[in-house]
């Protein structure tokens, strides 16, 4: 199960890459991994004139452990934190993780 969250690129909008993967990823990490989060995975597209910023992949154990972070009362200061490297707004998603059978 994966909780995929992206940011397109906006002119005007404000993006601290730094304070993104230094602090924002270790909160993320630290707030849900009592809940099931096993990893997170954040992803900068190569071409400075891609459509998108970042995309981060937050895998965890299933749908029941992302449920429990998302209620979580912790998940206010993910939220919070947001502010301090974007004005802009992310896209999220919830995804099911597809396996070929062998």
């Amino acid at each position: 199960m994966y909780f995929i969250v992206s940011y397109r690129r906006v002119p005007g909008t404000r993006f601290d890459s730094r304070y993104y993967v230094e602090q924002h990823i270790p909160l993320v990490e630290k707030t849900w991994k009592p809940f099931g989060l096993d990893y997170i995975d954040a992803f900068f597209p190569s071409r400075e004139d891609s459509d998108v910023i970042v995309v981060a992949m937050c895998r965890f154990k299933d749908r029941a452990a992302l449920d429990a972070a998302l209620a979580a009362e912790e998940t206010a200061i993910i939220m919070a934190d947001i502010e301090k490297y974007t004005d802009g707004e992310p896209d999220r998603h919830v995804t099911e993780v597809f396996q070929l059978s062998p």
